[in-house]
């Protein structure tokens, strides 16, 4: 366990490893990776990090290597891992969006169900929870780990295989079919249950949970703001309910009022004609770094 006033902190290296750098910038930190180091260096001096494979890092923590930690939840779940979790991150590789353990076989395949699999053969990564969801639906297949490049393995080699994937394009490059899914799985920040109870160590993650969060909230979320003429204020606020509680403020003369607001930036393309069609003057819109609900 790390020393007293420094928390180390375990990131996801490969798949994940980019999307956790780019969150913690947003959230306020600095985080300076090296090609050749598995010890990237920050601009806060509690924090010593540590560069390791997503699917290792509960386990670390588990054993009190790592004070936290940043991996999936699929592979707190294969490891087992007895952690504590701070917070959940939803944000994955290349989206928003989980990712999925997904059963898959080719697309000719006779097999439509998982209980069409007894007896067959099983290549996955994930062995763990392959067996447990094998085992859930009652049904017996050998089950083998693969050390990657699984797509490529059926049919020569195994009947079906278990796979992670965002989007399904991968599978479908490789003439697969989902028949089942196992697992949906976003990140999580978790601790070891000892450095958890630790006073200085807690303030310290709950600290960095809140401004991670505070940057996921902000993600895909604008400000808006505005003057509106004073008696056209319950016209907008009708005719808008994006805008619902919004911030109002008088402005030096009575007759108009302005508006701030925060909403999805999805929908501002649409928004601001309306209200430019209410008599809106001055619309800025400006990008989120962080909200703090």
């Amino acid at each position: 366990m790390s020393t007293a006033n420094k928390l180390t902190l375990g990131l996801p290296k490969g798949s994940l490893q980019q999307a956790t750098v780019d969150l913690f910038k947003k959230a306020g930190w600095n985080i300076y990776v090296s090609s050749r180091s598995y010890r990237p260096t920050s601009d806060d001096k509690d924090l010593e990090l540590r560069l390791i494979r997503a699917q290792e890092i509960g386990r670390y923590v588990d054993l009190g290597f790592l004070d936290c930690g940043i991996t999936g939840m699929d592979w707190i779940a294969e490891n087992r891992a007895k952690v504590e979790v701070i917070c959940d991150l939803a944000y994955s590789r290349a989206s928003n969006n989980p990712t999925r353990w997904v059963l898959a076989v080719p697309e000719d395949s006779p097999v439509q169900r998982v209980e069409d699999l007894e007896g067959k053969r099983i290549a996955t990564e994930s062995v763990g929870l392959t067996e447990e969801f094998l085992k859930s639906k009652g049904v017996n297949a050998h089950v083998e780990f693969s050390w990657g490049a699984t797509e490529v393995k059926v049919p020569e080699l195994v009947d079906a295989i278990v796979d992670v994937t965002e989007t399904g394009s991968s599978l479908r490059a490789n003439n697969l079919r989902i028949v089942d899914t196992l697992m949906e799985s976003f990140p999580q920040f978790v601790a070891n249950p000892v450095a958890a109870a630790d006073p200085w160590k807690r303030a310290k993650m709950d600290s960095i949970a809140m401004m991670l969060c505070a940057a996921q909230a902000a993600r895909d979320k604008v400000g808006l703001k505005m003057n509106i003429p004073a008696d056209k204020l319950d016209s907008v606020l009708k005719t808008l309910p994006a805008l619902r509680n919004p911030t109002v403020s008088r402005l030096a003369t009575d007759d108009w009022v302005a508006i701030e607001t925060v909403l999805d930036e999805s929908v501002v393309r649409e928004i601001i004609p309306e209200l430019k069609a209410l008599g809106a003057e001055g619309i800025i819109e400006y990008p989120l770094n962080k909200l703090v609900l």
